[in-house]
């Protein structure tokens, strides 16, 4: 099992279930699929943001921070388990929102309200500037802030997911499987850089497909790699070069972006469909039934052996299709 001596607070349930999902893969036809469902990690309604937050909360504790902001989208998943951070550990909590308010707090934003943070709405501004005054603003008040970028996707926050890398194959061992392929929603970076890291420390040579949600190949590969070898300096600072990730080693697959960022279309209703008739899970609109979207496809078409064992890395956003309910899922 891969460690750390980096500033860590307990904040996910781990490690969280690896479980096989036999009725989606007989009505694929195969492959063998599993799912890690890390939409258990007990934070808020659970995700991925979790295991990137116990490492970022242990580095703005270690810093003395009163305060934690961050930004994102106004269902952001990484904002809600920010906040319920930010509430356990009695720190003010500051959310930047892109855009306008709605009409109703549903979904993520009713959790933002319920752990207290305050939500400020960028307008026609960036998010990145936005966040920028707002902690500027924390610290002129007296305040000592600490900034988490989108999706907390920075090297210290994907170590969270170098080390979940070494997790399930610890689960696989024990069950004597082998994953040819791990498929995760892939957007910020962080999730999949930290999963890159860990498969190169830990020796796994097989693929880790991110589905694009919001990105074409090249961006994300090249953010991806950078991310990936930022975490090979923190965990193994004596990498050779030679061990560097490069962007063409990262495997993304931009085929499924539909309409846009956080627009659900058919695919995305119908692999919710589907994930919830054959298995009982429930996939968000926006990141993980993007990528179940993808994972399916594949399938169907043919991409993989039937032979193959599949890990579906399922990373939460329960809470979102509560936002989505009157956009044709029931």
């Amino acid at each position: 099992m891969l460690t750390t001596s980096l500033p860590r607070v307990p904040l996910a349930h781990l490690p969280t279930p690896l479980e096989p999902l036999p009725r989606l893969s007989a009505a694929l036809g195969g492959p063998q699929l599993y799912v890690k469902r890390d939409d258990q990690t007990g934070l808020a309604a659970g995700g991925n943001k979790s295991r990137k937050l116990e490492f970022l909360f242990g580095q703005a504790l270690a810093q003395d921070a009163d305060c934690v902001l961050t930004a994102g989208a106004p269902q952001s998943n990484h904002c809600a388990q920010t906040a319920a951070a930010a509430a356990r550990h009695g720190l003010r909590c500051v959310l930047v929102l892109r855009g306008s308010p709605p009409e109703q707090f549903t979904g993520n934003l009713l959790l933002d309200q319920l752990f207290e943070a305050e939500l400020v709405w960028t307008g026609d501004q960036t998010r990145e500037a936005v966040l920028a005054e707002r902690t500027a603003a924390e610290a002129a008040a007296g305040r000592r802030p600490y900034a988490i970028p989108i999706g907390g996707s920075t090297p210290v926050g994907a170590v969270g997911y170098a080390l979940a890398l070494s997790e399930i194959l610890d689960q696989a061992a024990e069950r004597g499987l082998r994953f040819d392929r791990l498929i995760v929603a892939s957007s910020s970076g962080g999730t999949q850089a930290g999963l890159v890291a860990g498969a190169q420390l830990a020796g796994y040579d097989g693929q880790i497909l991110g589905i694009s949600i919001d990105a074409p190949v090249p961006a994300l590969q090249e953010k991806v790699a950078a991310l990936a070898n930022d975490v090979l300096a923190l965990l193994a600072p004596s990498t050779q070069p030679s061990a560097r990730v490069r962007p063409a080693d990262i495997a993304v697959n931009d085929g499924y972006l539909g309409a846009g960022y956080g627009i659900m279309g058919l695919a995305e209703r119908a692999a919710i469909r589907l994930f919830a008739e054959t298995e009982g899970l429930l996939v968000d609109p926006v990141y993980t039934g993007r990528a179940a979207a993808g994972l399916i496809d594949l399938a169907r078409r043919g991409a993989f052996q039937r032979q193959e064992n599949i890990l579906f890395w399922h990373t939460g956003g329960t809470a979102a299709l509560y936002a989505y309910a009157d956009q044709g899922l029931a």
